[in-house]
């Protein structure tokens, strides 16, 4: 593990967050004891200068987790290029794995044939999950794309990630007609039924070349009820952004920047078309998940992309059905939002009913104009935390003390993100191809 000492600039900046919240001991407790367990827990530094970072208490390194769980760092980045080294090795890492199978979700550190289930695997000893999720491709340009402009550093722009960026394109693209193209499958025997695919593993019946790319599974590694999620849509559109400016800047690549942005075009094009839906007392929202036939999935998850985090990716759609959509998610109206005696928010099938998601509190706090509502939200980080000083994946509203996953980096790393924000360190989201980014 990295020896947290070595970070003079992390603990220059949790010394200046504490002066900040002074008053709010608790708060500022929680934010010391979360921003410095990634860097002490979870990162490894391999002599070959790829950073491995495992999930928390899986002992497996997520391509989503981990850059969700380096994206506080960027801040004392900007100014330590020993810590922006650090997490370009995470973004070679990540597209070192991409290049061995852009179907996998989560990595070994060595080829070990550590995993959670060899049977549906392939045989290939690097692969810890062979889940198919757009997201996962999604994050590894984000990474790369924020640190460039938040440090300047480009030793993450080397031959792997112009490789992997090219596997990520033709994956999405042949994902745009699923059932004719793709071969991918995943069946995993003797588990529930959101752990694998119907149809022998193609997953429910999608309608294909409608722009929309299919998913096999949610952010939540949960299966999707129908193939096209659309906040992962969302994502994919503001990162095939990303990667225009990316190829047009550093590689000089007129090819992938053209492949970048019709690609692009054509996902947000069915969001536009397929991703609609009005409703009675709503009115138009957008859908979690679409089939492209006509059915579709009103819900949100906690885990992100998801439609409560379309302000926090950048994700510029219609503002309306974005206003509506969220006033639908944050009501019983939305199957996994509840409401308790110590916390209300949205959860996930992923875990127990009635256990709301720090993410997602915190990912509503982040999203919100209103004040209050921040507030009431910190508060409620703040007496949930079940004494353990860190977040967890998910509490029961009517008792912190029943959670899920003490050790969960990625929500202490979220909750570091956004008490960051709210003293003044922000992290940089330039402008590209018109979305705010």
């Amino acid at each position: 593990m990295i020896e947290h000492k070595k970070w003079e600039s992390v603990d220059n900046l949790i010394r200046e967050v504490k002066e900040k919240l002074q008053g709010r001991e608790k708060l500022s407790c929680l934010f010391e004891k979360c921003y410095a367990n990634t860097l002490h827990t979870t990162v490894r530094e391999p002599a070959d200068g790829g950073t491995y970072v495992i999930t928390g208490d899986i002992p497996a390194m997520w391509l989503r987790d981990s850059t969700a769980q380096m994206r506080p760092y960027l801040i004392p980045a900007k100014k330590d290029p020993a810590l922006a080294k650090l997490i370009a090795g995470v973004v070679r890492r990540q597209f070192f794995y991409i290049n061995i199978d852009p179907y996998a979700n989560a990595f070994n550190e060595t080829a070990n044939g550590a995993c959670w289930d060899k049977n549906d695997l392939q045989r290939n000893d690097w692969l810890w999950e062979r889940k198919y999720e757009v997201d996962s491709l999604c994050y590894p340009i984000q990474l790369a794309y924020l640190l460039w402009k938040n440090t300047g550093c480009t030793s993450q722009f080397n031959e792997d990630f112009q490789r992997g960026a090219d596997r990520i394109i033709q994956t999405f693209r042949r994902e745009q007609n699923h059932e004719k193209n793709s071969s991918y499958r995943f069946v995993r025997e003797n588990t529930y039924f959101t752990d694998t695919l119907s149809r022998e593993g193609k997953g429910a019946l999608v309608k294909g070349d409608i722009g929309l790319t299919w998913s096999g599974f949610r952010p939540s590694d949960d299966a999707c009820t129908y193939g096209y999620l659309i906040p992962s849509n969302m994502f994919a559109v503001i990162v095939l952004g990303y990667l225009e400016e990316i190829e047009k800047i550093v590689y000089h690549s007129e090819q992938m920047q053209t492949e970048a942005a019709c690609l692009r075009q054509q996902i947000e094009e069915g969001i536009g078309r397929y991703g609609i839906v009005e409703t009675e007392d709503f009115g138009k929202i957008y859908a979690y998940e679409v089939d492209g036939f006509g059915q579709y999935n009103l819900m949100d998850d906690a885990n992100i992309p998801n439609l409560l985090s379309l302000p926090y990716l950048g994700y510029r759609g219609d503002a309306e059905v974005i206003r509506n959509t969220r006033r639908f998610i944050l009501s019983e109206a939305n199957p996994y939002y509840y409401r308790g005696k110590f916390s209300c928010g949205i959860g996930s099938p992923h875990t127990p009913v009635r256990h709301v998601w720090q993410l997602a509190l915190i990912m509503q706090g982040m999203t919100s104009a209103d004040e209050r509502e921040r507030e009431d939200i910190l508060r409620m980080l703040s007496e949930t935390d079940a004494g353990t000083g860190l977040m967890h994946e998910s509490m029961h509203v009517d008792d912190p003390s029943r959670y899920t996953r003490e050790w969960f980096s990625w929500a202490n790393a979220l909750f570091c993100e956004w008490i960051l924000d709210i003293c003044g360190y922000k992290i940089v989201r330039q402008q590209s191809r018109g979305y705010n980014v």
